[in-house]
């Protein structure tokens, strides 16, 4: 059957006062992203016609913080889920479906939408959950098996109560019917609101089928309230990516310990180890492996490279069998070539390290350019900043740089020279030579060092 139009409404207005924070309750972050950020996508993924959002506490926020291709809708007065689908009537198209989605409730995938989609036609479907405890949740009333209401909590008599079939508030509601349900809503109930759970009545009043679907897992449609909830899902879905990787060929040394806030592309034999954080887009090579302790954001590292434990990784680029760490740290913009040696303890910013070149103990890098097969001593900082304006140090190839080295930008230093231990250098320096800065070693032997009077 050709499939008709799609929009979607993401419900996103609430206060979320039991989250305890000044933050709109939909931009708590899950998985390294928004809440709602992680709704807008999985709806993205079905290919609507329109997306609209629906926004009220923190608007400004909300639509500040989301970049995203859809249609702001405000609720200044939050008078409940029927009202606030109401508002976006004006993006609804007069034929076709629209799915009502939640922006708290951030695990909903494609794959569960696709099939409420399916059995829903033209008519009416629900996504719907079994609880052992449904306490707090709208009931599914049935009828010899067909549903014919949801009834809310506060509403409900002790009878249906006792039901456990509960209603996770995503449905499938077809566009004709719509703005005449919609505006057949009444707010006679314990809240005052105007429910949009209402409409399965409306819909067996008017002889349209409702089809039911049970969730495959109640965390897929489970919403956010507070911090414990968001953390339990947080859980949840961590276990859920790393059973994916695991599945895929990744060794993970415990899956329990380990954070995926992102996207990752990863070739053969990977190895990552506990208390790792992947953040952004990571892309790793085929036998990169990953020690313990390591924070990573936005970084391709290259087939054969080994990340020693405790280094953080942000916006970088690394070549191919290149040891990074123990303790290393390196900023947006490092280009790390093949073969490259980053020790414990170095920096690096904004800068290019070339073939087989090595730093391997206690050094900044910033703003430089190195060559191939250079090695920088211990101790070794690109002096780039005058406090205003940021200097290029350029270094060539084969040069050695000797340890405890202050290199004051902008300068030059040629292929294959040589700097002395403990020189502060800031003029070019030639290549094929050896070139040192120190001053004079003098020993005063009239110096007498203080010491503090003996206490009395």
């Amino acid at each position: 059957m050709a499939t008709s139009s799609l929009n979607i409404v993401i419900l996103a207005a609430g206060k979320g006062t039991r989250m305890y924070s000044r933050l709109p309750k939909v931009l708590h972050e899950i998985g390294g992203i928004s809440m709602l950020e992680r709704v807008i996508h999985t709806a993205q993924s079905l290919n609507p016609d329109s997306i609209s959002v629906v926004i009220g506490h923190g608007k400004e926020l909300v639509r500040q913080r989301i970049q995203a291709n859809v249609h702001w809708v405000e609720q200044d007065q939050q008078l409940g889920t029927g009202h606030a689908v109401k508002m976006a009537l004006p993006n609804l198209a007069d034929s076709g479906r629209t799915l009502i989605l939640y922006g708290d409730v951030p695990l909903i995938d494609q794959q569960t939408l696709a099939d409420l989609l399916s059995i829903a036609g033209e008519d009416v479907a629900l996504l719907t959950d079994v609880l052992d405890n449904p306490t707090g949740y709208g009931r599914i009333i049935r009828q010899q098996g067909n549903v014919v209401a949801i009834v809310e909590e506060k509403d409900a008599s002790a009878a249906e109560k006792a039901i456990c079939e509960t209603n996770t508030g995503i449905f499938v509601l077809p566009n004709r019917k719509l703005a005449q349900w919609l505006n057949a809503l009444q707010n006679h109930n314990a809240q005052q609101e105007y429910y949009l759970t209402d409409v399965i009545a409306l819909a067996q009043h008017d002889k349209i089928p409702v089809h039911p679907l049970q969730v495959r897992a109640s965390w897929l449609a489970a919403g956010v309230n507070n911090k414990l909830q968001l953390a339990q899902l947080e859980r949840i879905l961590q276990q859920q990516q790393a059973n994916a990787l695991l599945q895929a060929g990744v060794t993970l040394r415990d899956p329990a310990r380990f954070d995926l806030r992102g996207q990752l592309k990863h070739g053969q034999d990977v190895i990552i180890d506990v208390n790792v954080v992947l953040e952004g887009n990571i892309e790793l090579g085929d036998n990169v492996s990953i020690g313990a302790n390591c924070v990573i954001k936005n970084a391709t590292i290259g087939a054969g490279t080994v990340i020693q434990p405790n280094s953080h990784l942000d916006n970088c680029v690394i070549g191919s069998n290149a040891q990074i760490g123990p303790f290393a740290r390196l900023r947006p913009q490092a280009q790390i070539g093949d073969a490259v040696h980053i020790g414990n303890f170095v920096e690096v910013k904004n800068s290019t390290i070339g073939y087989g070149s090595k730093a391997n103990h206690l050094t900044y890098l910033g703003d430089a350019t190195i060559g191939e097969q250079t090695n920088i001593g211990a101790g070794t900082i690109t002096c780039n900043y005058d406090g205003v304006n940021k200097y290029r140090t350029v270094i060539g190839n084969q040069v050695r740089i000797g340890s405890g080295n202050m290199l004051v930008a902008p300068i030059t230093i040629g292929d294959r020279a040589t700097t002395g231990a403990g020189s502060t250098l800031s003029r070019n320096c030639p290549p094929d030579k050896l070139t040192l800065a120190r001053s004079r070693q003098t020993t005063l032997n009239e110096w007498q060092r203080p010491e503090k009077k003996p206490q009395e």
